[in-house]
């Protein structure tokens, strides 16, 4: 079954990680332009914060060999960002390059990345549990690896099992996260806090939503 995930890297390494806080106040989007070398352009827009200390930093920052703004409308500011290091260069030695490489070749797509201070959040559609496995084990070798959000992307008959958009949410993410795992990987807590609900929230989710699948599959016509 199709998801879509977001989840947060922590990995210092990352592009434009360690240039964002000399500009607390900006959030930059980023998004890899395709090529076939490994100086790999990036499309950073400013979606909050002054675009002239972004600038700046973009001057400053060690791994920036050049960038252009895009347009000069009121949309937020766009650039091409064009790097100073290939990707081997730019993370340490016992980074492995070629597993993130690897990962592009998934069954997925990552289609926004949004800098922070300590690594990216992304967000993206991935065509099952395995290929989103494939993500999570490869960023918790090189850092950490915090699901935040999970849902299935089509469910042309999802209506027949009974659940709410909300209950099927806290089912996924309950377990992806290992709460139904025995002894459990992860607490309501930690689960609530990724769906921004309160623990007690989650907790009547869950039953509820294997209630409605009890009754569902075993209360049949005929039972």
């Amino acid at each position: 079954m199709a998801l879509r995930a977001t989840y947060e890297i922590t990995c210092e390494h990352l592009p434009f990680v360690s240039m964002v806080a000399s500009v607390p106040d900006a959030t930059l989007l980023v998004r890899l332009v395709p090529s076939q070398d490994e100086y790999t352009p990036f499309i950073v827009t400013v979606q909050e914060g002054p675009a002239p200390a972004v600038e700046k930093a973009f001057d400053e920052a060690m791994f920036v060999a050049g960038y252009t703004r895009l347009d000069e409308s009121d949309a937020p500011p766009q650039y091409k960002v064009l790097p100073a290091l290939s990707m081997s260069d730019h993370f340490p030695e016992d980074f492995d390059v070629g597993g993130l490489k690897a990962l592009a070749d998934t069954d997925s797509l990552v289609d926004e990345i949004r800098v922070t201070q300590t690594g990216w959040i992304q967000s993206g559609c991935f065509a099952d549990r395995a290929t989103l496995a494939e993500f999570q084990s490869f960023w918790e070798r090189h850092g950490s690896f915090r699901l935040r959000r999970i849902k299935p992307v089509s469910r042309p008959h999802a209506e027949a099992d009974g659940l709410t958009e909300p209950q099927r949410e806290a089912l996924l993410a309950a377990a992806e996260q290992g709460y139904f795992a025995v002894p459990r990987d992860a607490s309501l807590a930690d689960i609530a806090a990724g769906l921004d609900i309160s623990a007690s929230s989650l907790s009547e989710r869950l039953r509820r939503g294997q209630l409605a699948l009890i009754e569902t599959y075993f209360d049949g016509p005929d039972a």
